[in-house]
């Protein structure tokens, strides 16, 4: 449901006006906070315990570039199954350490590694189809790697404190409109905007809708 939400979404021209209403500097939230008094608080937006999820998950699909260039004209493969075993079970154990729920830390985890994947293999495609545009230097990996795991922790602290709103029956919706503001903000392009939608489907309790 989530994934059919978010791919309709994020690729919709509609996505815009979207936007306009979820970003903050909108013209009717504008025109609210110029009424108000300057001392008023702005209340936080409906997707808000959401939108870290969002955004940490893009960050972590941009770290997949210097993935792929730091794999392109190597023998390391993709798919790294070692690795995702290590990561899964390193963001079980910091859920634990959190309270959170282990087993829906990982599938979100899950999705989050195809998500990566994905990026790598579109990458993967472009340069080959031109070699031009082919990295002409290789990131350390391990340097990499360990971006990504701050990144994990800080995802894995999101997911904690974001069990109720993904519990909530107005998960999807939400979720979809803080990928939308993600992607608007950073700026994602069609590949990572793909990649965007499949990093997310789990984030929502099955009962979230």
């Amino acid at each position: 449901m989530l994934k059919g939400t978010l791919r309709h979404a994020l690729t919709a021209v509609a996505a815009l006006g979207l936007l306009a209403t979820a970003a903050p500097g909108a013209a009717a939230a504008g025109a609210a906070s110029a009424a108000a008094p300057a001392s008023a608080s702005v209340p936080a937006p409906p997707y808000g315990r959401l939108l870290p999820i969002a955004d940490l998950s893009a960050q972590r699909l941009l770290t997949a570039d210097q993935v792929a260039a730091s794999k392109w004209g190597t023998d390391s493969p993709i798919d790294d199954p070692e690795r995702e075993r290590q990561v899964l079970e390193a963001v079980a154990e910091q859920a634990r350490a959190l309270g959170a729920d282990p087993e829906a830390t990982v599938r979100i985890f899950r999705d989050q590694i195809e998500a990566n994947k994905l990026v790598q293999r579109g990458l993967y495609r472009q340069w080959e189809a031109d070699p031009a545009q082919a990295p002409t230097e290789r990131p350390d990996l391990s340097k990499v790697r360990l971006e990504i795991n701050r990144i994990n922790g800080e995802l894995v602290r999101a997911i904690a404190d974001s069990a109720r709103a993904r519990a909530e029956r107005s998960c999807t919706g939400r979720l979809t409109v803080a990928a939308l503001r993600v992607r608007h903000d950073r700026q994602l392009d069609a590949l990572h905007t793909v990649a965007l939608e499949r990093a997310l489907p789990s984030v929502c309790a099955p009962n979230g809708t």
